[in-house]
């Protein structure tokens, strides 16, 4: 029986994906289809893909011209398969001429062509009417966030707003954005989707203005300081039909996103512990971060991110949180968080003008799970074993500022009308906002 593999994404399956899976069956017996997953194509850079990896393996299963369909995981994993599976005949398309002839000395490597006229690049472009944004605030984050904008199509920053009119009309001309609004109303008027980059305090109110004017809203973190705002702007969003999203770039990367999935597949056995920490070093006191009236505070700036593992892996009802906190001028420059679980317990480190070692650590009962500083930044990561010959080592790209991945998703939503991102989810940000308010409240709290 002769063997035929072939690759591709297959997204938005049209003609031409047929034409060439029905050449593919021709070739041989029987036909081997590697449809890629949703991670693999992110690291690829393929970041408007339309439709996820269960539906493109159900629309090539519906063709009927699969006698195989695999999922592709990993760079070299085509050789993999070709001497897994005794494959005779390697095919793709021919707009990859010559890429795959280092395969050749696996089997035969045949080129086939493509149809012309029909791509999912086109099909995205007439099915994506271009999302129309607002950014408000003109801060760094902001500047970080236009050219990653660039990388997610269907995108266009049509206007900017700034408290200061000034600042916002300096920030549109650097950057090439055509409207510098005087009113956060009027810039509303003009767009479909809102990001919000202002200091904390103003999240909730600029992400409710936005939300109750019919406007999607990715919001900078913290999406809220308080638990009921946070509910109220989930509820608020569902009721309008807009997608809100907190714009956690660590929830979105496709290597954290992985190594949550095999954690939570059994990988280092039931997890009973997560140590996480994040500090940066900020000698400049005068800086916004240091203000306790801009609620200022290593919790406020940074704690939803070491929340993110322990509440992705371990749930939002815990049994109690302690917090202890370094105070200075009305602002934590350091706090520890020891978060209690019926089965587990876990511990995060903040810090502003302290230095902590800044991995992610998570233990199991057959193993753990090593991320480097900075972790939240993850492109590598370790299983470890007791047996150090089971030990494995994972690598993934991080690409620009990673706001990228965020966007994709928010414009994934959009797009596809789905509330809510499996990556970060509304009752996880919900619980982020709760852990703020504790911290304000002072509840099992001590300073040190």
């Amino acid at each position: 029986m002769k063997k035929v593999i072939t690759y591709g994404t297959y997204d938005l399956l049209h003609q031409g994906h047929i034409n060439l899976l029905q050449r593919a069956k021709a070739l041989g017996d029987y036909l081997i289809v590697g449809v890629t997953n949703d991670n693999f194509d992110r690291e690829r850079g393929k970041l408007n893909v339309v439709n996820n990896v269960l539906e493109r393996v159900e629309a090539v299963k519906a063709t009927g011209l699969a006698d195989k369909i695999i999922i592709e995981d990993y760079f070299g994993q085509k050789i993999d398969d070709i001497q897994k599976y005794d494959v005779d005949i390697f095919t793709i398309g021919s707009d990859w001429m010559g890429e795959f002839d280092y395969l050749k000395e696996f089997c035969e490597v045949v080129y086939l062509p493509r149809t012309e006229g029909i791509s999912s690049t086109m099909l995205r472009g007439e099915k994506q009417k271009k999302t129309r944004i607002g950014i408000v605030g003109c801060g760094l984050i902001a500047k970080r966030f236009v050219p990653e904008t660039s990388y997610v199509s269907g995108t266009e920053i049509i206007g900017v707003y700034d408290i200061d009119k000034a600042i916002g009309d300096e920030f549109a001309r650097r950057n090439n954005i055509p409207n510098s609004y005087a009113s956060f109303d009027g810039m509303l008027h003009d767009v479909d989707a809102v990001y919000v980059a202002t200091p904390h305090l103003s999240h909730y109110e600029y992400s409710k203005r936005a939300i109750e004017s019919g406007k999607h809203v990715l919001c900078e973190i913290p999406l809220a300081l308080e638990k009921k705002q946070a509910e109220e702007l989930y509820s608020l969003a569902e009721q309008n039909d807009v997608i809100l999203i907190e714009a956690n770039k660590t929830a979105h990367c496709p290597a954290f996103n992985h190594l949550m999935v095999m954690i939570k597949s059994g990988a280092i056995g039931e997890v009973v512990d997560v140590e996480a920490s994040l500090s940066r070093l900020l000698p400049d006191r005068t800086r916004r971060e240091f203000d306790a009236a801009q609620a200022g505070g290593s919790m406020y700036e940074s704690a939803v991110y070491p929340l993110l593992p322990i509440f992705r892996l371990l749930g939002t009802e815990y049994s109690e949180m302690h917090l202890y906190s370094r105070m200075e001028n009305g602002v934590d420059i350091y706090t520890k968080g020891v978060i209690r679980y019926p089965k587990a317990v876990c511990s995060f480190k903040l810090g502003l003008g302290v230095k902590t070692e800044g991995n992610l650590v998570i233990s199991g009962t057959k193993g753990y799970a090593y991320v480097q500083a900075p972790w939240w930044k993850t492109d590598y990561f370790e299983l470890r074993y007791e047996d150090q010959n089971k030990n494995k080592k994972f690598f993934y790209k991080w690409d620009g500022e990673g706001l990228r991945y965020e966007i994709q998703e928010w414009i994934s939503c959009i797009i596809n009308k789905r509330h809510g991102s499996a990556r970060l989810t509304k009752d996880e940000s919900i619980a982020m906002a709760g852990v703020m308010q504790q911290f304000t409240e002072r509840k099992n709290f001590s300073e040190i």
